[in-house]
């Protein structure tokens, strides 16, 4: 079944989100899962411009390379919900949603190849969605437990997932065959509760982040192997992302207060930034300059300055913050 979603305030919408999304530095998009609400940021100002409902229990969102259509995973715990909202940011309105059934427990979100890819983590897959008629068109079995969070190659023919609860990360690789094309299947087992993870800029290394073990596997890409698991002291991380000059990977930590700064180099710990009670999503900025991190128990976004690694600002975008990304109009 499809739902669609009434957008909230939409003439004021149209008129206050336009301005934002073709600015040059593009939007903030902030989930709240309290609120169920996608919320649209100005960095300048640091003020919502508008917000939309997405659903319920909405946890990781991730905008199209256009920067006119945000997508929105319902999690529902990994099994209880199957859909992804569909935002448009241009018309300011929800489109239809695409509903996965019998695919359950949408979570990880990737565009690449011009359309939207998820997991199910329920059903223990990874796809991809055609933008023209909103239907799945791919779904590929991982054979993992929990597969949660995803990374995809801008061809769509490299797939990284993790999966929490088998504490692996599976590589899939498109085959050209024959008469069809397939997907060749490299599993890698990391820490338990593997989570947070993120490509290093130079596409060399895989960080994954293990919440149950509190360390940081380093996973070769070109050999698929683990090269270091770094002792860094981060029992409960969720997400894990390098800045965007390569230096430091952050780490957010759900049940403690500090934000954990590594030296991507030497793997040193750099600083443990007091930010809340708990943290989730992270999403650097375009440039470079800034970090945005989802305290999701103190329902604030801390921006943290990368330059003196210290806590520039809060943005209140509603109750429990999550899932970011950012879009540009193009």
């Amino acid at each position: 079944m499809k739902i669609a979603m009434p957008f909230l305030a939409a003439t004021a919408l149209s008129a206050a989100l336009l301005p934002a999304l073709t600015a040059q530095t593009g939007s903030l998009l902030v989930l709240s899962k309290h609120d169920h609400t996608l919320a649209i940021v100005d960095p300048k100002t640091l003020k919502v411009t508008a917000k939309a409902p997405v659903g319920d229990d909405p946890h990781e969102v991730i905008a199209s390379a256009d920067g006119r259509t945000a997508w929105v995973s319902n999690y529902g715990g990994g099994w209880s919900l199957h859909t992804i909202a569909v935002i448009d940011l241009v018309r300011g309105k929800a489109l239809p949603s695409i509903d996965l059934a019998p695919l359950r427990g949408a979570h990880g979100l990737a565009f690449a190849d011009g359309r939207p890819w998820f997991t199910a983590e329920g059903s223990k897959v990874f796809g991809s969605v055609d933008r023209t008629t909103g239907k799945v068109d791919t779904v590929v079995g991982t054979g993992q437990d929990r597969t949660h969070m995803l990374w995809v190659a801008p061809d769509g023919k490299e797939v990284v997932t993790i999966n929490v609860a088998s504490a692996t990360v599976s590589f899939f690789e498109q085959v050209t065959m024959r008469d069809h094309t397939d997907w060749t299947a490299t599993v890698v087992p990391v820490g338990k509760g593997a989570e947070g993870f993120d490509l290093s800029p130079d596409g060399r290394e895989l960080w994954v982040a293990n919440a149950q073990d509190g360390t940081v596997s380093v996973i070769d890409r070109r050999t698929k192997k683990v090269t270091a698991t770094l002792q860094a002291n981060v029992k409960s991380v969720n997400r894990l992302k390098f800045t965007l000059d390569g230096r430091y990977a952050v780490l957010s930590l759900l049940g403690a207060p500090d934000l954990v700064i590594l030296d991507a180099h030497t793997h040193a710990e750099v600083k443990r930034l007091p930010i809340g009670h708990g943290a989730a999503g992270i999403q650097m900025e375009p440039g470079g300059a800034r970090a945005f991190v989802a305290c999701t128990p103190d329902n604030y976004v801390a921006v943290i300055d990368l330059k003196t690694l210290t806590v520039a600002s809060h943005i209140d975008v509603g109750g429990e913050p999550d899932g970011m990304d950012w879009a540009r109009l193009r």
